[in-house]
């Protein structure tokens, strides 16, 4: 089967098309080389596959007839993706939410609601 179709159908990607642009992009390995589309999957394959900013590890367990149900996906395939890429990016959403550039546009509402929450906290506490 091929790649594309094989990370569609273990629910990886929502459609074939964006499984076959990020293996156009160069976000999908199998064992260790970049490869295209249509390049055929086989049992015991390794696939590294980057994805929302996490280097999934994928073992290919056997190859499926169709897209397959949620639950099944197991069947197909062994994560075995360290904890630690899922922890970067919890840390990476932490360091993005209060990051913006010194005088780059008006604040944001929840901007406006920190300021106003932080000045009325050092106005009490000067009471």
């Amino acid at each position: 089967m091929r790649v594309d179709k094989y990370l569609w159908c273990i629910r990886y990607y929502k459609t074939r098309t964006l499984a076959t642009t990020a293996c156009k992009k160069g976000h999908v390995r199998v064992n260790d080389d970049v490869v295209k589309p249509s390049r055929e999957v086989f049992p015991q394959d390794i696939i590294i596959l980057r994805k929302d900013q996490i280097n999934y590890r994928l073992k290919v367990n056997d190859i499926p007839e169709s897209r397959i149900g949620a639950k099944l996906v197991d069947i197909y395939r062994t994560d075995t993706t360290p904890k630690e890429q899922f922890e970067a990016k919890a840390l990476l959403k932490y360091s993005k939410d209060y990051y913006r550039k010194k005088g780059v546009g008006r604040p944001t509402k929840k901007d406006r609601r920190d300021i106003d929450d932080f000045t009325d906290e050092t106005s009490l506490s000067e009471i």
